[in-house]
Order: structure tokens, then sequence, then C-alpha cells
């Protein structure tokens, strides 16, 4: 399935790359709030004296808000340029979570507005990186080793953002911890809009369609399996809890997904250190396959030490089954379209986490921790019957003058950036 990696290849000639160290770093930062939101959130709500109920229902609301946003800003981007959507939201944002910090759970219908306002506004800067790659990187199996090196970054960000959170608690307040990763989200917007591959990007010319990057049969096959990845992920944070709770130890439940995070990073590491021959639909089925295989011996419930090994375990296939994800949506987005449809990614695995969440409580209440594992390995499952399913809309990336792949940018003549549409 692998080819052997060129001697300049590698994550350091993607970052040597003009722009893409920036680009990269701008992002997650921009990011944090995001990343950040739900346990930024639950402690303020608890330090405000506040119940778990509450705290869930306000992350709820928040979540909800972003993935409608995330799309509608996606399209936004696509037609109007990212530094006059991706700033502006970021700023909305971030007004949305300082009032929220301000105003507290006193008055709970302003509450509820403001951490909607955050989550409706929060800028599409994921899939606006990924958008950018082609015209920083330029050659195809550059773009895709970013997506890899994007995908461990990912896992980066949510090992580091919570201790970031935890830091700013501890050294001054819940609400001040929302307000700084706030302002620091605006800033690595800032840092990614006024790079010029942002500022001159321009997406392809597009078909006028209401359904927008959703009319591409291929692409609506990814989102219905990554919906189910999702809630697998998901699912794992419930059971992971009750099995500390069983084991009277709360901080294993820290260890375990700092495990599964491990195995994510090693993964996506050793995932795009090296190139890939084949269709990465088929590539996909793969890993997704691996990936459910991995989830299942959490069943077994082991002791602690054990368990962190199998957590690790099952986090190894996460990140390469987002980058060879990342390649599958760039080849069957339509036309102009690119940055609605990661954007539509996001929203879909974000979805899915919350219902995995949702499913996973009743099911451990019910049956017991093994039941909530059971959860994440029937998802995982589900997710691969998804793809085997709709093997053959996925086959093939489009029609001509409709859908195509993304990956490689050009630059037309008036030095804009924009995508090709390559069949």
């Amino acid at each position: 399935m692998a080819t052997e990696a060129p001697a300049h290849g590698g994550y350091l000639d993607i970052l040597r790359a003009p722009h893409a160290a920036r680009l990269l770093a701008g992002t997650l930062v921009g990011r944090l709030p995001n990343g950040t939101g739900p346990i930024a959130m639950t402690l303020f709500v608890r330090d405000q004296g506040g119940s778990y109920t509450l705290a869930g229902g306000l992350i709820a609301a928040y979540g909800v808000s972003n993935a409608i946003g995330q799309p509608l800003l996606g399209r936004a981007v696509d037609l109007k340029g990212q530094p006059r959507v991706q700033l502006p939201a970021a700023v909305l944002s971030a007004v949305g979570m300082a009032l929220f910090a301000f105003v507290g759970i006193g008055h709970l219908a302003l509450a509820y507005a403001a951490v909607v306002l955050a989550g409706l506004f929060t800028p599409p800067l994921e899939g606006g990186l990924r958008a950018l790659w082609p015209s920083v990187l330029g050659r195809e199996d550059r773009v895709h080793r970013a997506y890899a090196l994007d995908a461990v970054a990912q896992e980066v960000m949510f090992t580091v953002g919570p201790l970031l959170v935890t830091l700013l608690v501890a050294v001054r307040s819940p609400a001040a911890a929302l307000l700084v990763i706030n302002v620091l989200g605006v800033l690595g917007a800032l840092a990614v809009v006024l790079s010029e591959p942002s500022r001159t990007w321009r997406s392809a010319t597009r078909e006028a369609h209401w359904l927008g990057a959703l009319r591409s049969p291929g692409l609506l096959a990814l989102l219905g399996s990554f919906f189910f990845v999702g809630l697998a992920l998901g699912s794992i944070t419930v059971a992971a809890v009750a099995y500390a709770d069983d084991r009277g130890t709360p901080s294993v439940y820290g260890w375990l997904m700092a495990a599964l995070g491990l195995g994510a990073l090693v993964g996506g590491t050793v995932y795009g250190a090296r190139p890939w021959a084949g269709a990465p639909e088929r590539r996909l089925r793969v890993l997704v396959l691996l990936l459910a295989l991995c989830y299942l011996p959490l069943m077994l419930t082991p002791g602690p030490v054990a368990m962190t090994g199998l957590s690790v375990l099952s986090g190894v296939f996460l990140a390469p089954v987002l980058a060879c994800a990342f390649i599958v949506v760039d080849r069957h987005a339509p036309r102009g379209t690119v940055t609605e449809a990661f954007s539509w990614l996001v929203t879909t695995f974000g979805v899915g986490a919350a219902l995995g969440s949702a499913v996973a409580g009743p099911a451990v209440e019910l049956s017991g921790t093994v039941a909530g594992f059971a959860v994440a390995g029937v998802g995982g499952l589900v997710a691969l019957l998804v793809l085997l399913a709709t093997g053959r809309v996925l086959t093939a990336p489009g029609t001509p003058g409709d859908t195509g792949r993304h990956a490689v940018g050009e630059v037309v003549p008036t030095a804009v950036h924009t995508e090709k549409n390559a069949h």
C-alpha cells in the first residue's frame, strides 16, 4: 500500500514552506476557544455555583449552534474570501463568550444567548487551512502530508488546550480563562487572515446551488460514515469516566484520554511520514476497519495499566483516518465549495460525538461500563458498513464540471490563488 518516502519528504519539508508554519500555528491558536470551550464553560458554571446539568445544557447550546454555523460560514468563505469572514466571525464569537463571562449564570436567557452567539460565529479555520494548503505547498504529495500533519497537530491542541485552561483557572479564575482563551483565538485568526495566502486565496467558480457541497453523493457518503466515527469517539469519553468511577480513581480518566491522544499522535506521525499509493477511498475503508477493531478490546476493561495500553491502541488509527478523510473530501467536494465541504466534515464529526456521549450515558447506567465501550465498537463498525455500502459513489470523485480534486492549487496570472479543477 505504501511507496518509499522520498529523501526530501517529511514534516520538516512542510513546515519550511513559506507561510506554512504560521498558518498551522495561527489556525491551532485560533481554534483554542472551540477546542477548550466545554471544559472552560464547565469550570466557569461550577465556579458560579451552577449544576453539571446547567453546564451540560449550555455546552449543548454552544455545540448545536457551532454545528449550524460552521458550514454556513464555510460557504461564506468560499463566496467572499477568508479575511472578510474569518476575522469578523472570530471577533463576534469572542464577544459572545466574553458576554457569558461577565453575565454569568444569573440571567440564564442572556447566558444561553451569549453561548449561542459564540458557537454560531466560531470561524471555520480548520476548513480554511485545508483549503489553503494547495496554494502554499503546490505538489499533491506535500498537500497530503500536510493533511496528516494537520491531524497530528489537532491532537496536540486537544492535549495542551485543557492544560492551559486549568493553569489559567489556577492562577486567576474560570472567567479569566474564558476571556484569555478567546483573546488568543482572535489573535490566531488574525495571524491567519493577514498572511498572503489567506488574503489572496479565492475559491474556484462554483455552480449556484442551494445544497452547496452537499450535492456531492461521495461527500454525503463520507459524512454518513464520519458521523459514526464521531459517535464512537464521543462514547469513549463517557465510558472512560465510568471506568474511572468503577476503579475509584478519578485520575485514571485523565490517563486514558491522554493515552488515546498519544496513540493518535503516534499513528498520525507514522502515517504522514510516507506517501501512499492507490485510491484514498479504498485506503479509508481499511483504516476505518482497523480503527473499529482497535475499539473492541476496550470492552475487556482490564486493570488501569493494561487499560491505558488499550487506550493507546484505540487512538492509533484515529489521526490516519482523519488525514485520509481530508483527501477524500478534497476529491469529492463540488467545485468552489472546498471550505464548506471541510466544515461539513467538522460539523458531522462533532454532532456524532455529541450523540455518542448521549447514547453511552444510558448504556452505562443500564448495563455497566462495558456497554459504554461497546457503543464505540459498534459505532466504528457501522462507520465501516456505510463506506462499504456507498462504495460505488465513493469510487468516482465526480462528473466533469461538477466535482473534482482540489488537492493541487494553481496561481492565475493575477497572482490570486485558486483551486484546480482536476479530474
